[in-house]
């Protein structure tokens, strides 16, 4: 469903992403890997039009994407959760979700009913605002407002970031969830045993270049890997 294939991404004159492939197949979690700084947030912000690579392709569907508006690849399907969540602090819950939903139609089916069968946690507070939520339902009501645009792909990055061992646990059993009800998922992230709980295959980043890819399995028995490009 995404591919992408030798991208290089520059912040001005800083060379970042340095001939970065990988794919997401339809209803699988792929997990990219990386020290901060390696390039993963970039990654997700190249496919997702934010920063564009000056050479690369990028295809969603089998359609060149690289280049376009991020509004416009985000109404093609792909959804975007970005790092600071970015919800908004003065909306209730209900309203966090109503602002950007769109009514399911054929294919998709992620309406408030459905949100809210995933993160029960968010039902019974609608009507608090969102500086009044731990980071936890934070994160969760920001993939829940991406969910309600209905996307056939979603980008997490670092979805576990700063959360409790337990509430990140929650997290990831409602990723898998996400896959088992039809989404495509690319997450980057700086916790591994987070991701390799979750996630399908891996690829792992190292200043800007994919130096692993292979199935969980791979990476899990792999120890070298972990003390070679993750640890600090």
């Amino acid at each position: 469903m995404l591919e992408i294939r030798d991208i290089h991404t520059y912040y001005d004159s800083s060379y970042i992403l340095r001939g970065v492939s990988l794919e997401v197949k339809k209803q699988e979690i792929v997990a990219l890997l990386g020290r901060n700084g390696a390039g993963k947030s970039t990654t997700l912000k190249s496919i997702m039009g934010i920063v564009v690579p000056r050479k690369g392709i990028v295809k969603y569907n089998g359609q060149e994407i690289r280049g376009l508006k991020p509004f416009k690849i985000a109404r093609m399907g792909i959804g975007y959760v970005p790092e600071d969540r970015r919800t908004y602090a003065d909306f209730t819950v209900r309203e966090n979700l109503q602002v950007v939903y769109r009514e399911p139609e054929g294919r998709n089916r992620w309406n408030y009913d459905e949100v809210f069968s995933l993160f029960p946690e968010l039902k019974d507070i609608q009507k608090r605002v969102g500086h009044q939520l731990s980071g936890g339902l934070n994160q969760m009501l920001t993939i829940a407002r991406t969910l309600v645009t209905n996307p056939e792909v979603l980008l997490l990055d670092e979805p576990s970031e700063g959360l409790a061992p337990l509430v990140a646990k929650r997290l990831g059993e409602a990723i898998v969830a996400m896959k088992d009800q039809g989404l495509s998922i690319l997450l980057s992230e700086q916790n591994s045993r987070f991701a390799a709980k979750v996630a399908n295959r891996v690829y792992i980043l190292d200043e800007g270049k994919i130096v692993f890819q292979g199935t969980r399995e791979d990476f899990v028995q792999n120890d070298e890997l972990a003390r070679r490009y993750l640890l600090v």
